[in-house]
């Protein structure tokens, strides 16, 4: 037929359907393959290892079938002879085709390591999953960044000259942005130096709370009142911050007075009947008691132990339960502790 022995640019007609020929049997074949070989594929490695597995499903997911169509299409113009200009323009499109994909699959696997890490660490080390997702977010930042370059490079494109260009424009566009950044850069420092994590309880000038979330901009804590109080990161970092997670066991400081009129041999026994009752509670060491001062209106004594656990609840009962055991020891040794009184002496006149 004189039809397809037609010229077409540069071809005949019966090429360009042998070439659609070609490239639909290669798309019909990578969509086979990609449905059943990568399949078995991965059941026969989840055989060996469940997360390899996965791994190998998931990356069949993400192949996309406009990546399958483009390796069609470009086989399909193998069989013709086209222009140099035309192959240049085919190849470029072909390689944006291969680095878009090749950016999706690495960025499903940055994302399938993330989750897979904070999986296993968010319970045990809040701190080590709060860094596994900002690292993940500054890889994903990365590769995109590097596909972008690599594209630009196929086109064409002077990457010398326009990183430059970036570099100077960002210097223009960071001191816009100067308030965001530094939000930017403290929740690296908050990531990176770990001041808190995700589950501590923080203080921070009049307000406090858990740790919910610690984001790129912001940190959200929920207050014991039950709202949600959002900071921003580099607010957090130039504030006094009390993590008190951290806190491993608690001080306790007390005072107590007794009137003048207490006997020296009484005095002298209070610091030791104090020490018996702080040391007669379970968890709690003792660290001192001392008759510290003469007071205005009281004969001062002060008190040091430590309670064994962060426990605020535990700290409270137990300090509750000393100064009970403390009164019940001085209504029995009839000790009188002291409240502000003043005494007024009145000396009669001689007549």
């Amino acid at each position: 037929m004189k039809i397809l022995t037609t010229g077409f640019w540069g071809n005949p007609v019966k090429d360009w359907l042998l070439s659609l020929v070609i490239a639909f049997a290669v798309f019909a074949a990578l969509l086979l393959l990609r449905q059943k070989v990568s399949k078995k594929l991965a059941r026969l490695a989840g055989r060996i290892k469940q997360e390899t597995g996965t791994i190998f499903e998931g990356l069949r997911e993400q192949t996309k079938t406009f990546f399958l169509l483009a390796l069609a299409v470009y086989a399909g113009f193998l069989n013709l002879d086209l222009s140099r200009s035309l192959e240049v323009k085919i190849n470029q499109l072909l390689i944006l085709v291969v680095l878009l994909q090749a950016g999706i699959w690495l960025g499903w696997l940055i994302s399938f390591w993330v989750n897979e890490t904070i999986k296993g660490k968010k319970e045990e080390d809040p701190a080590g999953a709060t860094t596994i997702g900002a690292l993940g977010f500054l890889l994903r930042l990365a590769l995109w960044g590097a596909v972008l370059l690599l594209a630009l490079d196929n086109l064409g494109f002077n990457i010398t000259a326009l990183v430059a260009g970036l570099g100077v424009g960002g210097i223009a566009v960071a001191l816009g942005v100067q308030n965001i950044l530094g939000d930017l850069f403290a929740s690296l420092t908050i990531v990176i130096d770990k001041p808190f994590v995700i589950g501590d309880f923080i203080v921070v000038e009049d307000f406090m709370g858990t740790v919910e979330h610690i984001g790129l901009k912001t940190t959200s804590v929920r207050s014991l009142s039950g709202e949600q109080i959002v900071f921003p990161n580099s607010n957090l970092l130039q504030s006094r911050v009390r993590n008190y997670k951290r806190m491993t066991e608690r001080r306790v400081v007390f005072s107590i007075g007794v009137v003048y009129q207490t006997s020296a041999g009484k005095l002298k026994a209070i610091p030791e009947m104090i020490r018996e009752i702080v040391e007669s509670r379970q968890g709690v060491r003792f660290d001192r008691s001392h008759f510290k001062e003469y007071g205005d209106s009281s004969l001062g004594f002060e008190t040091v132990y430590y309670v064994l656990s962060p426990d605020y609840n535990v700290f409270m009962d137990t300090q509750q339960s000393v100064n009970l055991a403390i009164f019940e020891r001085f209504e029995k040794e009839k000790i009188e502790f002291a409240y502000p009184t003043r005494t007024v002496f009145v000396t009669p006149r001689n007549p």
